[in-house]
């Protein structure tokens, strides 16, 4: 599910998906969301949330919907950050 409103949220145009209604199992992973800015890299990303640049293919994996390419990422963009 999560997943789903993830690539929904990145479709040119959408600007809210609202998922009230929705019924799902509960999440089991933690997670939080980062919208992308001007200037950001996987790695700097993951310095940010880790401690450590190297930790970037965690979140280019956990974002393989929307990012095809680690090292093609662009601003406005909202990728998951697996936490824990």
């Amino acid at each position: 599910m999560e997943k789903a409103v993830l690539m929904a949220g990145n479709v040119q145009g959408v600007a809210e998906v609202k998922i009230d209604v929705l019924e799902t199992p509960p999440i089991q992973e933690k997670v939080e969301y980062y919208i992308i800015k001007k200037g950001d890299t996987l790695s700097a990303i993951a310095k940010q949330f880790y401690g450590k640049g190297s930790e970037y293919p965690r979140i280019f994996e956990a974002n393989r919907e929307v990012i095809k390419d680690a090292n093609l990422i662009y601003p406005g963009q909202k990728i998951r950050i697996p936490l824990g």
